[in-house]
Order: C-alpha cells, then structure tokens, then sequence
C-alpha cells in the first residue's frame, strides 16, 4: 500500500492522516470543509512540534510527515487510485452510509473501505456497498498518535485476506491491532461506555460529585484520567451515540443513556469541544486558572 484517503479532518481523522504520513504512507486528507482542513493541518503540525520537542523525531522527518499530506475538498478527486479509504465522519450511520455508497462508486474496485467508527455495525456499512469483502472496521484511539491500540472489526462478509493486509498494515504504523468481531460497541466501547454512563448515573442521583466520582476512580482504580473528564474529552454527544447504538443494537436497559447525559447533549454541552461538559473549558476559565496561578 502506498497511497491512503482519509475522509474528514476533525479530531480522529487528522490524527490518523499524522500516522500515516509519519510512516511513509501518502496521505489525501479529504473534508468538504477547506477551514476543517486548515485547522486539521494546523493541529497535525502542532503534534509533530510536541514530539520535536521531545526528542522523539527530528526536524527532517517533521517535514518528511507535511510533505506526505495532500488535502482535497472533493471526495472524487481524493480516493483516485488509492489503496485504502479510512473513513474518520461523525458517529452517525446516516451520514456513513451515504459515504460508504459514494466511496464504492468512486474507488477503484482494489481500494479497501474501513470505517473509523467506534460502534456502528460493520455488516451494516458493508451492505451498502458492491464489495461487503474488502469493508472492515479500523477503530483508532484518540489521541491517534499516541496510542497503541487498533480495533480491527470484521464484517460478516469481510475476507480473511483483507482483514490481514489491514492487521499487517497497523503494525507497520507501530500500532497494537486487535481483532474483534461485529457486534455493537465491539470491545473496547462495550466496556468503557457503560461505565461512563453509571458514572453519570452515579452523578445524577447525588452519591457524589464530579470531581470526587472522577478522584475515586483515578486513585482507586488507578485510572489515568477520570469516566467523566474522558466523557468531556471523548465528547458527551459521541457518548450518547454510542450507547444508543448499543441500546438498540442489543435492545437491553443496561445500555440506556442516563437522562442527564441525554440533557446536557441536548443543551450544547458537549466537553472540550464544546468549552463546557462535567468541567468548564471555556476561555474564562482557562483566564481564571492563570491568574491563581501567577497570584499564588
């Protein structure tokens, strides 16, 4: 494989275009957005500068990663002979399958179509297409640059061939891939996103507040980072999309999305990307945060 498309240019899409290029690979950032692309490179060239920083690769290969990018806002033009499509849009099936329709119709019939999503069927994407064989699911952590993990998800249709190009193709990327099956939320949503949810549960009937649900985790658990600051991260509205996914999918309560999860997502409260979820990111705050800090 040498060239590789990869649809949308927000948080996940980016970062997954950043590990491609870093590996050698030729990289088509497609979003329909020219702003989205800006912003995507712009945070691309920040990370290279962090790991610069660090020592963990040089200048030469900073450049080497920008000049493997290309950026295109016409999706017709982007997957034109290439390899692999990843796609990296917004956790909605809607929008997904009318991807996936457009890319078989425009990719080569060689070009391997996986999807980023994080809990929506494989089979189901695959169906819409001419080639439900070369449809896999190639599930990223954020932040992609750093983290190990792959979840590789089978389609019921997907061959045996492609899902090993794509576990060898992860590896090359210095990634871990892990192979999972095709059921809502596979494996690594299947766990985490319940336990963000009884978090929240935990939340909304008043056992304890956020930052204290957050500490017992962390200093209990030995969790790096709090369920509800990772539901601010993650994004509280991909949160709901998730277990509503899984709610359906498997049609069990244990699933069902806690009323204030479902309330804040429809007030605009959607974490860090929103500058407010379970803590406040707004710019105020960040200007209060410094001012303590230069008065202590």
């Amino acid at each position: 494989m040498k060239i590789i498309a990869v649809i949308g240019a927000g948080t996940m899409g980016n970062g997954i275009a950043h590990v491609f290029a870093q590996n050698g690979f030729q990289v088509n950032l497609i979003d329909i957005s020219e702003a989205s692309l800006e912003k995507g490179l712009s945070t691309i060239g920040k990370n290279l500068d962090r790991m610069l920083y660090k020592e963990k690769i040089t200048e030469a290969e900073k450049e080497s990663t920008l000049k493997n990018i290309s950026t295109f806002t016409q999706v017709k033009i982007g997957v034109e002979n290439t390899d692999l499509v990843v796609e990296a849009a917004t956790e909605n099936l809607e929008i997904k399958l009318n991807i996936f329709k457009d890319l078989d119709a425009l990719c080569d019939a060689k070009t391997i179509l996986a999807t980023n999503t994080s809990s929506i069927s494989i089979t189901q994407i695959a169906a819409v297409t001419q080639r439900p064989e070369k449809v896999i699911g190639m599930h990223f952590m954020n932040p992609v640059p750093i983290m190990k993990l792959v979840e590789i998800i089978r389609g019921y249709s997907t061959s045996d061939e492609v899902t090993q190009t794509i576990m060898d193709l992860s590896q090359k990327l210095g990634k871990t891939p892990t192979e999972v099956n095709d059921y809502p939320g596979f494996v690594a949503n299947r766990i985490l996103m319940p336990m963000i949810n009884e978090a929240v549960e935990t939340l909304f009937h008043g056992v304890a507040g956020v930052k204290e649900i957050d500490t017992v985790m962390k200093l209990g658990m030995a969790h790096p980072m709090g369920p509800l600051q990772l539901a601010d991260f993650i994004g509280l509205d991909v949160c709901l999309s998730i277990l509503n996914v899984m709610y359906n999918g498997f049609k069990n309560p244990k699933y069902a999305p806690c009323p204030l999860l479902v309330n804040m997502v429809m007030a605009g409260k959607l974490g860090v990307k929103s500058g407010e979820g379970f803590y406040d990111y707004s710019e105020s705050r960040k200007a209060e945060k410094v001012a303590a800090q230069f008065s202590s």
